[in-house]
């Protein structure tokens, strides 16, 4: 079979993650005889082992140019071809990539998360299925210091300030235009199932 390739994205925070691994649990036991497999866009933040700590802590991590869009179409090209990738792993308290990799085998439906996904146009040709959380910006920034505070080490003030400094200007200048290109908008207020729902609906499950 063709592989599916369905997109998820939408403001930091919004729960993109959550839904994916959702959807990758009710696709594997819907249709069990495909594999299914999850890339998180966050993977590809360039390296900048290059770079002084400093100059590292100053990069805007919702800007498209943070990420290696090309290096995620290429395994993107790989994994439809069935060759397996070695997908980055970022190291967040060093602010570039780690040495290690993950090796990802190909799979029947690849399922992406991220918040720039929209942002690159041959990534956009390839997905099958294009899904936009839509989410108040209030309801991100809490999402995204209990996250940022326990799983990557930053401090609740790092977080807020970086918000208002990246997060809210990438909203208003993007996610509007990213709303409208997606094949589905989702209410990322209402429980996960929900969502999940309307996406399996979409796909005919």
């Amino acid at each position: 079979m063709n592989k599916l390739i369905i997109a998820i994205t939408g403001p930091s925070g919004t729960g993109k993650s959550t839904l994916a691994t959702a959807l990758s649990q009710a696709l594997s036991q819907e249709q069990s005889s495909n594999r299914v497999a999850v890339i998180h866009e966050d993977a590809y933040y360039r390296d900048q082992s290059h770079l002084t700590m400093a100059q590292r802590e100053q990069t805007d991590y919702d800007h498209p140019d943070a990420l290696e869009h090309s290096l995620l179409l290429t395994h993107l090209h790989a994994l439809c071809n069935n060759n397996a990738v070695a997908v980055p792993v970022y190291d967040y308290t060093r602010h570039t990539r780690s040495d290690q990799t993950r090796q990802l085998q190909p799979a029947d439906i690849l399922i992406l998360e991220g918040i720039l996904l929209f942002s690159h146009p041959e990534l956009m040709q390839r997905f099958d299925l294009r899904v936009f959380i839509d989410t108040p910006l209030d309801h991100c920034k809490q999402r995204r210091i209990t996250r940022d505070t326990v799983e990557r080490g930053r401090t609740r003030t790092d977080v807020e300030a970086q918000f208002e400094r990246s997060v809210v200007p990438m909203y208003r200048h993007y996610l509007d235009i990213w709303r409208q290109q997606a094949d589905l908008v989702v209410d990322g207020e209402a429980p996960t199932d929900v969502a999940l729902e309307r996406v399996l609906s979409k796909l005919g499950c």
